[in-house]
C-alpha cells in the first residue's frame, strides 16, 4: 500500500505548490488504509483519495496539514475530484454515482451534526458500483438518522471483521 499513498501526495504535490506545502512530513503521515479494504482493489487508490478529502473537511488527515479552513476546504475538493477522475477511468458510472451519492451525504450528516458517516463509507466501499443496491439503506439513514441498513449491507458484503478494523480505523481518525 505504500505506493497508494505515495501517488496521492506526488500527485498533490505536482499539481499545486499549494498543496505540497500542505504534505505532511514522512515521519508525521498515518499510512492507515481504512474503508479500500472492504472494495475491489483496483478501487483503492481512488477511494481512499477521496477519503483522505473527507479527512481534510472533516477529521485528521493522514497526509496533509492545510494551514488553514480555506485552504482545507480547497484541498479535500480536490482530492475529490481526483478520486472520482480515478473511479471514472474504470468506466463504471455506478461506482461514480456511489461515490456522489456518499460524498453528498456525508455533507448533510456533517451539517446537521449526525452520526451514521462510519456505515455509509463501509457500505459504499463494499457495495461500490453495484447500482440502486444501496439507495433504501441511504434513504433509511438520509430520512429516519438510521445507519443499521446500511452497516448490515457492509458486513453483509465484506464480513463482519473487516466491517469492525473499518469502522474502528475511522473514529480515531474522524
Amino acid at each position: 500500500m505504500a505506493d497508494l499513498w505515495d501517488a496521492i501526495v506526488l500527485e498533490a504535490e505536482h499539481e499545486s505548490k499549494l498543496w505540497a506545502s500542505c504534505i505532511r512530513s514522512r515521519g508525521e503521515r498515518q499510512p492507515l488504509t481504512v474503508f479500500s479494504s472492504l472494495a475491489q482493489p483496483r478501487f483503492a487508490l481512488g477511494l481512499e483519495t477521496i477519503y483522505e478529502g473527507y479527512l481534510v473537511h472533516y477529521g485528521t488527515s493522514r497526509l496533509f496539514a492545510p494551514p488553514d479552513p480555506d485552504v482545507a476546504l480547497l484541498l479535500g475538493d480536490y482530492l475529490y475530484a481526483h478520486g472520482l477522475v480515478r473511479i471514472a477511468s474504470f468506466g463504471e458510472t455506478d461506482a461514480v454515482a456511489d461515490l456522489s451519492e456518499l460524498i453528498s451525504l456525508c455533507s448533510q450528516l456533517r451539517a446537521e451534526d449526525a452520526d451514521g458517516d462510519g456505515p455509509l463509507w463501509a457500505a459504499s466501499a463494499a457495495l461500490l458500483g453495484t447500482g440502486p443496491a444501496l439507495d433504501e439503506a441511504r434513504s433509511a439513514l438520509r430520512l429516519r438518522s438510521d445507519p443499521a441498513p446500511l452497516e448490515a449491507a457492509a458486513r453483509s458484503a465484506a464480513g463482519d471483521e473487516a466491517v469492525d478494523r473499518a469502522l474502528a480505523a475511522h473514529l480515531r481518525l474522524r
